[in-house]
């Protein structure tokens, strides 16, 4: 295999500024473009396709675990908001509040919806009375709004998509087990779809979801060493059933709150799949997320371009029952120009066909991820194509899963800890002793929170990495993007 030529205007480098890389790459890509209203963009239709695979692949996850798909109105009065007290406050600084409409000022104040909770469950005390209503599941896939102070395209903006799913049910334990299977359906939709490890565990409670019981998350580690949280099952106990009396009367006629769970992956997680796989080039798609997953570019000579259109066309038709394929043959722009054009937008396999490859019965590949050229037979090229694209999906799955371990440092000396932060950041597993005194301060001190404790937890004995005091877990600590 020989390296292909990159001759176009060059990106800034990835290692050198990550966030000017991700800017740029984002325009360049023609992803999203900045909207008219601060901290919003606009989806491009390239954008946007990624979106909607999103959409399609996680969207049968879950529906197989019995949920069905279902919308909620965007505004929600401020008074439901008001009934879970550690909800709002834990809401309030990123709350857009509508006061007037249609000329006139409302007679109570709007809120646009920043998570569903409350609207759901005004539903749900409407919805719930016996135990035969449970377990009553179901999800949306819609836009919510938080009035961040520091906007960021796709990881951090005031209006963002996503999916949020919700939950009631008769147990405890019943709650507990849709958690799991929540994040476990978010493990493989990340594993399978975007090719990234991460870390899974359980949130503390200063960091876990606000109004809940108990936070689960699924976390990755970006190229600057920061996490980012990119999905979150939580489980809300009976704290919500309470403050809106949704009750059920069980099987011996007496009456109980139901149990709750909600979850959530938004258009972050693509913003750091984005940022984790892309290169100096451009971005990198994981082939089984990519909207296109072969670009076929033409090079036409004087006289011959029938030829090879008939080459195109019996190709295409091979390929388009199992691939997702398009062919470039515009006038407009030279093959060059189209092989950068593409490159950029991270296709994964890229055909390049002229007169000499329908001569001797072949095609020349380019592999975006190694950005190495070969020639390949036509016959059995659907094959060999599907391979190929299965090949980049493990290389980088495996890349992610590397770069998290050596990432991931295991730390006892508080100066130590420190220094990593002050300098290469990345995942500290570290003794703390869950006293939220401590984790406020390493956090004022060192801008790391926890992420998260592991699931599989060993009881070890140890100190604090803050205050010494005895303690018998690690947790994962990191700056948070």
């Amino acid at each position: 295999m020989t390296k292909a030529k990159f001759s176009k205007k060059q990106l800034p480098r990835k290692k050198d500024d990550l966030s000017a890389w991700f800017l740029a790459v984002v325009q360049a890509a023609e992803l999203a473009d900045y909207a008219p209203v601060r901290g919003t963009m606009v989806f491009r239709p390239w954008g946007y396709a990624l979106w909607e695979r999103v959409q399609e692949s996680l969207d049968k996850l879950i529906k197989g675990m019995g949920v069905e798909n279902t919308y909620f109105p965007l505004f929600i009065p401020l008074s439901l908001l008001e009934k879970e007290k550690s909800h709002v406050e834990g809401f309030a600084p990123e709350l857009a509040v509508v006061t007037h409409g249609g000329g006139e000022k409302l007679a109570e104040p709007l809120v646009v919806r920043p998570t569903s909770e409350t609207i759901m469950y005004a539903m749900f005390a409407k919805w719930i009375k016996s135990w035969r209503d449970l377990p009553l599941k179901i999800n949306q896939w819609c836009n919510v709004v938080r009035w961040e102070k520091r906007t960021y395209p796709f990881l951090r903006t005031t209006e963002f998509l996503w999916q949020e799913g919700h939950t009631a049910h008769a147990t405890h334990e019943e709650a507990e087990e849709q958690v799991r299977e929540a994040l476990a359906v978010y493990e493989k939709e990340f594993a399978e779809y975007f090719a990234l490890a991460g870390i899974t565990g359980i949130k503390s409670e200063a960091e876990k979801f606000a109004g809940g019981l108990k936070t689960t998350c699924f976390e990755v580690l970006l190229p600057d060493g920061r996490a980012l949280q990119a999905a979150t099952s939580h489980d809300l106990g009976q704290n919500f059933a309470r403050a809106f009396e949704v009750k059920f009367q069980n099987q011996v006629g007496e009456e109980e709150f139901v149990w709750q769970t909600s979850w959530g992956l938004s258009t972050r997680a693509l913003g750091g799949m984005l940022m984790i796989h892309g290169d100096d080039q451009g971005l990198f798609l994981p082939p089984a997320l990519a909207p296109l997953q072969v670009i076929i570019v033409p090079i036409f000579s004087e006289g011959e371009k029938s030829v090879i259109e008939e080459y195109l066309r019996q190709l295409v038709r091979e390929l388009e029952a199992e691939l997702r394929v398009r062919v470039d043959d515009r006038s407009s722009h030279t093959p060059g120009w189209k092989f950068n054009y593409w490159e950029v937008k991270g296709v994964p396999l890229r055909l390049e066909i002229g007169r000499r490859e329908v001569e001797e019965e072949k095609v020349l590949l380019f592999r975006r991820d190694t950005l190495e050229k070969e020639y390949l037979p036509r016959r059995g090229i659907k094959e060999q194509l599907k391979t190929i694209l299965g090949d980049q999906m493990q290389q980088a799955r495996e890349r992610s899963r590397r770069f998290i371990e050596k990432q991931t440092r295991e730390v006892n000396d508080y100066q130590e800890f420190k220094e990593i932060m002050a300098e290469e950041r990345g995942l500290i597993r570290a003794f703390w002793c869950g006293n939220p005194d401590c984790e406020a301060q390493i956090k004022t001190e060192t801008k790391a929170t926890t992420r998260c404790r592991p699931f599989a937890l060993e009881k070890e004995k140890g100190h604090c990495i803050y205050c010494r005091q005895p303690a018998q877990e690690r947790w994962y600590f990191a700056q948070a993007y």
